[in-house]
């Protein structure tokens, strides 16, 4: 029978699979298509270039040892680098590469020049006309650690920040993504890492950008016929941050493209800083791929802050804006306003408002006013502690039970529907609903709320009491 591309590169992944790690395999092996076989001459396509030189680097020998066993001695090697454009109005940018040397493989030598190479890069932030190419950093300066107050909800994720920004690239945390509700924090503290960062590697180039900007300036590169400057153009970054990166969510083009810039600063050394309303496991319509890299590094959430943390925030506030309010006062609104950062800050803004504009003293009757109508005007988050409460009543059992290793159908039953109405109601990922709730993992959670999806469909009572359970949580 004779050997195909194909069946000699299957034989080969074969014997790689055995011999290395399973997301090494899924990483660096999966993505490579056998192209043809030609006089002991495989040809192999990988999506980039770094592609090629982290294969050459990491896995030559055991690419070696696969190809001899079955080509023999005199087996070669040849790398093809396509990066394909799938808008029909470019060629693919492709380059032939023979193996390395380092890896006594025998090669063909192969010169195809680059394309698509430009005397000067192409920066998406820079005005048409304007010839300064120096690219920003678009931090604010504003937003740093010192106005980034350390407490319990935000320790690990304001820890692993100061690391990066110590050693941006050098730790484990890359990419470092953040992640959490609204108003907790994300944005403020992913630039006090860029801001800290540039205060200490001024040489370094630092990018702030948010999701939905890099998408726009994507959908741009397409309409201009310059995709690969585009692509170039981050490949340069020294650490990148992108905000609310769950915005890339349905958007396959742009995915794929952070998906290459992504890899080329990894495999460089670079650091990766991503923000996002969401854990990766609860993203919907991320591929796989780009979800499997945002686990490389650590991802750290951001919770609702405690009370101590609140007293803290509303003095700095007050000590940077040089106002003097009464400790009952700031009492009162830590204990009246509790979901969000960025709604506590706004009714401190209010209330010196209201005070400076009426020429009237800060008083609590003032600061009752001013949180009535925050309170009011905003959407109450109801937390998880309550959410068991109100379920563990609605059954007549205490929330021990609730969270307890039975398996009896109506504890089981009440078990589910509170981690249903956790995810339906608080911002709080599916691994920290599970932890808070029995100490189960992210896919007992995701059962759960299959599980009521289904029940509430097929189950007259289990209907009832998804309806009655969601009035009580929203009164």
């Amino acid at each position: 029978m004779s050997k195909t591309a194909e069946s000699v590169w299957n034989n080969c992944l074969a014997f790689i699979e055995d011999n290395i790690t399973s997301q090494a395999y899924k990483t660096w092996f999966e993505p490579i298509k056998a192209v043809k076989l030609t006089d002991n001459a495989l040809s192999i396509q990988v999506p980039s270039k770094f592609f090629y030189e982290w294969l050459e680097e990491h896995y030559v020998k055991i690419l070696k040892v696969a190809l001899t066993k079955e080509l023999g001695a005199t087996a070669k090697l040849v790398y093809i680098i396509r990066m394909e454009n799938t808008y029909g109005n470019k060629q693919p940018f492709t380059e032939k590469i023979p193996s390395a040397n380092r890896s006594n493989l025998q090669s063909q030598e192969i010169d195809v020049p680059l394309k698509n190479k430009s005397p000067e890069l192409k920066n998406p932030f820079v005005i048409p006309g304007i010839r300064n190419v120096k690219i920003e950093s678009q931090l604010n300066p504003n937003y740093n650690f010192e106005s980034f107050l350390e407490g319990e909800s935000n320790r690990l994720a304001r820890s692993a920040g100061l690391a990066v920004a110590n050693k941006p690239g050098g730790t484990s945390f890359n990419p470092l993504l953040i992640f959490g509700g609204v108003g907790l924090g994300k944005t403020h503290l992913g630039h006090a890492i860029g801001v800290d960062i540039k205060d200490k590697y001024p040489e370094k180039t630092v990018l702030y950008i948010s999701a939905e900007k890099f998408t726009q300036q994507y959908i741009e590169s397409v309409k201009k016929n310059n995709r690969n400057d585009f692509i170039h153009f981050y490949q340069i970054i020294d650490v990148l941050i992108v905000d609310d990166i769950q915005l890339l969510s349905g958007k396959a083009g742009t995915q794929d493209v952070f998906f290459h810039i992504f890899n080329h600063l990894h495999q460089n050394g670079k650091q990766v800083i991503l923000t996002s309303d969401k854990a990766p496991v609860d993203m919907i319509d991320i591929e796989q791929r780009l979800l499997s890299r945002f686990k490389w590094g650590l991802s750290a959430e951001l919770n609702h802050p405690d009370y101590d943390t609140r007293v803290a925030i509303i003095k700095n506030k007050l000590y940077r804006d040089g106002v003097e309010m009464p400790e009952d006062i700031i009492e009162f609104l830590a204990n009246n306003i509790k979901t969000n950062i960025r709604e506590l800050e706004g009714a401190i803004i209010s209330l010196i408002a209201h005070s400076s504009f009426n020429k009237k003293e800060i008083t609590i009757d003032l600061a009752r006013k001013i949180v009535d109508n925050y309170v009011k005007h905003t959407k109450r988050e109801v937390s998880i502690d309550y959410i068991q409460k109100v379920v563990s009543d609605y059954f007549q059992m205490d929330v021990d039970t609730l969270q307890s290793k039975t398996r009896k159908r109506h504890i089981v039953q009440a078990r589910q529907l509170a981690m249903f109405f956790a995810k339906k109601f608080t911002k709080a990922s599916l691994a920290s609903i599970g932890s808070q709730i029995g100490q189960r993992d992210h896919a007992t959670v995701l059962h759960a709320c299959k599980t009521v999806d289904n029940l509430s469909s097929t189950d007259k009572q289990f209907r009832k009491y998804v309806e009655d359970l969601s009035k009580k949580l929203t009164l």
